[in-house]
């Protein structure tokens, strides 16, 4: 979540907060949903995960070590798919700029956060918007990875 860094981190000599099992088994699966699909590989920059095709960032995962909420951070150029994930508790678009292009961050540790199968499929239509089009093709044949 490149928006990590305009928010201040944890307090000085306060111990980070971990993310909630339930936060974490959720991040887990969507990234693991997110590896799945043709070409993606992980990268670690500015000390977070991210998903990549064809160097080109499909999803941020942020980090799990409890010094930001946990959260993903994808791409949604379908409006109904856009305005349906910033109704999620704590949504809202990411910074640096991204979210004037669609991309919103989706916080994972507030009540009422998205599912995990909902969070795929948005990690999936992210994934279309930025994949060239041999890769969709590619995805399409094989079938949608399984999400769980």
């Amino acid at each position: 979540m490149p928006e990590a860094a305009d928010k201040a981190g944890p307090k000085p000599g306060r111990k980070p907060k971990k993310p909630s099992r339930a936060a974490l088994a959720k991040w887990e699966r969507v990234r693991a949903f997110a590896l799945d699909l043709p070409g993606a590989t992980e990268e670690f920059p500015w000390g977070e995960t991210v998903a990549k095709i064809h160097k080109k960032v499909f999803v941020f995962l942020g980090v799990d070590d409890g010094s930001y909420p946990l959260g993903v951070t994808v791409k949604l150029t379908d409006e109904a798919a856009h305005a349906h994930a910033l109704t999620a508790p704590g949504a809202e678009p990411a910074g640096y700029g991204l979210g004037k292009s669609g991309w919103v961050q989706i916080p994972l540790e507030q009540k009422g956060a998205p599912r995990a199968d909902l969070l795929c499929d948005w990690v999936e239509e992210s994934y279309r918007t930025i994949a060239p089009k041999k890769r969709v093709t590619e995805l399409e044949e094989r079938g949608t990875p399984q999400s769980g």
